[in-house]
């Protein structure tokens, strides 16, 4: 009978199994035996007869795998594709960022690493060992477990009967496989580290959240009750740090402030000589922090008193293009530096309002939109339904926003007017930017993960400014436990409630972390309501 093959297959030459350990090892390894069925399906069928004549055939593969213990070279297969894919990732991203974010800098004269010592391969190579000893660990611990739970083992039972319950524990292989975590420590301790390990904790405190709701603790909490109750006490750390410790602050919030404060901080008028000095938005924060040390000057106008040698403190002559034309009537130094064309406080603030409005809309209408891309579908299917409630989302945050910003701005004239000069003198910033945290109300119902960012970035904050100030001391590898302590949360909380994990992609990830397949376990218990879910605190 004639074969269908676009090129006949010569008969296979038989290949050793015993004798040749490294193409046995070599086919474990890189593919799975059904992915190896497929490829020689689709590609190796196709080949020249020298290729397919040294190509094994797939029962053969097939047999080597039923023949070792195939998920732990699952494991290593999974491992070294993540490692191959987060290496490549990286180098693309470096790439990316150094060519086209360089703006037209000349490049920096890096000092050349060997590739081992590179970050980008130690992080790619610490992801890669945590899904390796994620997997094992939890492979071993569950066999572990069953073993135990056998009646061979109860002379262990009996003997040490703590142990026993702990490792027959449902959550036993879940708390012993995080310590893979530890596997972090390959990459250098720096930021990034410190942001991972911030990000895992934060992570953890929220699914505890979700679970402990999920078991009814809150069902009589209070209407207005959320997540946005955060908001207010990360937004007055970093309004403080960023007016007093702003080398604690991270650059691109603060570069986002000052870009959308278009009326508190004077711009260099376009008219004013370029030769004389002007001072810039950071000079203008560095100088209200001044003023608070100084308990709030008065403002001395040199149009009122053109006799005076020094209107200004010594520390604040900096400021003196801005306040020498202040008007006259304006009673609080900051206040001069702030907004001094206009002695009215609060018509600045409405004006900030009116101005800051339309261009944050704008911003937000482009970042919604393109974050709305993928589900264009919904768009099709419902467009007025979909745009609705696209529009009120970006109203909602530019309020948010706009009012925040404001808010924070304007409590400066607010305290300076209503307030002694001698109280809270520096923690009224805390106080101000408490105030406009409470503009989170506005965004209560779908704006948890941007609260959850900025309570981030507060925790990274306040840890650096205590370092700064010596109000504590840093652990060496405590970054690390703190990772593996809120990996092992999540994952305890995973075998617990999956659903109280809350994103179908991060329970996808924890399915593939352990070794299960890249499937949601919230599906299978609930339906499709792990797709779909809201925000749990409104």
């Amino acid at each position: 009978m004639a074969s269908a093959e676009p090129y006949p297959s010569p008969p296979p030459s038989p290949v050793p199994s015993r004798g040749d350990p490294i193409l046995r090892n070599v086919l474990r390894y890189t593919v799975s035996a059904k992915e190896y069925k497929a490829l020689h399906h689709y590609l190796i069928t196709r080949s020249p007869p020298a290729v397919r004549k040294r190509a094994p055939p797939p029962a053969h593969v097939k047999s080597i795998a039923e023949a070792s213990d195939e998920h732990n070279a699952a494991a290593i297969r999974a491992s070294l594709r993540v490692f191959i894919a987060s290496q490549t990732a990286l180098q693309i991203w470096d790439r990316i960022t150094t060519r086209l974010f360089r703006r037209g800098n000349p490049p920096k004269n890096l000092p050349k690493t060997s590739v081992f010592r590179s970050p980008n391969f130690r992080l790619s190579l610490s992801i890669s060992l945590i899904l390796l000893l994620h997997r094992i660990l939890f492979r071993f611990l569950t066999r572990l477990r069953g073993n135990l739970a056998n009646k061979d083992a109860d002379p262990f039972r009996r003997r040490n009967p703590r142990i026993a319950r702990a490792l027959t524990s449902r959550l036993a292989p879940a708390a012993g496989a995080s310590l893979a975590g530890f596997a972090l420590g390959v990459y250098p301790a720096d930021q990034l580290r410190l942001t991972i390990a911030i990000y895992f904790a934060t992570r953890a405190a929220e699914y505890a959240y979700n679970f402990f709701e999920n078991e009814g603790w809150f069902r009589n909490r209070p209407w207005w009750w959320g997540s946005w109750m955060m908001m207010p006490l990360a937004t007055g750390q970093l309004l403080h740090a960023f007016v007093f410790d702003r080398d604690c602050f991270p650059k691109a919030y603060g570069d986002f402030i000052l870009s959308y404060t278009p009326n508190y901080l004077q711009r260099r008028p376009t008219a004013y000589p370029p030769s004389l000095p002007w001072p810039q938005p950071d000079a203008i924060v560095d100088s209200l922090a001044t003023m608070s040390r100084l308990n709030w000057p008065l403002f001395i106008s040199p149009m009122l008193f053109p006799n005076n040698p020094s209107p200004l403190p010594s520390t604040l002559t900096s400021i003196s293009p801005i306040t020498s034309s202040a008007h006259p009537s304006i009673p609080h130094l900051s206040c001069a530096l702030l907004h001094p064309s206009n002695p009215s406080c609060s018509k600045t603030f409405l004006t900030y309002i009116l101005t800051a409005f339309p261009l944050l809309a704008k911003f937000f209408t482009l970042v919604f939109s393109l974050f709305s891309l993928p589900r264009y579908r919904l768009y099709i299917s419902s467009p007025f339904k979909e745009t609705n409630m696209l529009a009120r989302r970006i109203l909602r945050m530019t309020l948010f926003i706009t009012m925040a910003i404001g808010t924070s701005w304007g409590s400066i004239c607010f305290f300076a007017n209503t307030f002694p000069r001698h109280f809270l003198p520096t923690q009224r910033w805390f106080l101000g930017g408490f105030l406009g945290g409470l503009w989170a109300f506005l965004e209560r119902k779908g704006g948890r993960s941007n609260f959850l960012y900025s309570v981030r970035l507060s925790i990274d904050s306040s840890w650096k400014v205590g370092k700064k100030r010596g109000w504590w001391q840093g652990i060496k590898g405590g970054d690390l436990g703190v990772f593996v302590a809120g990996l092992m949360v999540i994952n305890m909380i995973y075998e617990r409630d999956a659903m109280a994990v809350q994103g179908g992609m991060v329970r996808k990830g924890l399915g593939f972390l352990r070794g299960e397949g890249f499937v949601d376990r919230a599906v299978g218990i609930r339906g499709d309501k792990g797709d779909r879910e809201k925000d749990r605190i409104d």
